[in-house]
């Protein structure tokens, strides 16, 4: 990997940490576009979640579990997401060409 392909990459990181772990405490409290369709036609209260699915959810709703400060648990959720997101599109990448190169060695 070049230098500035390396700078870009970390640079596109910083950004989105800087957003997954503070702005993304400002956005908007609606709802999304499914529950949004749900509470307007009236069976939002119909869904439910299981025992299971909520002890299965690593962040649920979007806050760390066990932090206190609303700030940081929604901050900490952003930055677990973000590093996860990008770790698994780097690997992905690095799977893709690996996989190219031996491809074009065969």
């Amino acid at each position: 990997m070049s230098k500035q392909t390396r700078t870009l990459l970390f640079a596109g990181l910083g950004v989105s940490l800087l957003m997954g772990g503070v702005i993304s405490f400002w956005a908007s409290s609606h709802p999304d576009g499914l529950e949004w369709v749900a509470e307007e036609e009236g069976f939002l209260d119909a869904a439910s979640e299981n025992e299971t699915q909520k002890s299965l959810a690593p962040i649920p709703d979007y806050e760390v579990p066990g932090v206190e400060n609303d700030f940081l648990k929604v901050s900490l959720a952003g930055v677990i997401g973000t590093l996860v997101c990008f770790g698994l599109a780097l690997l992905l990448g690095r799977l893709l060409r690996r996989r190219r190169q031996e491809a074009s060695a065969a």
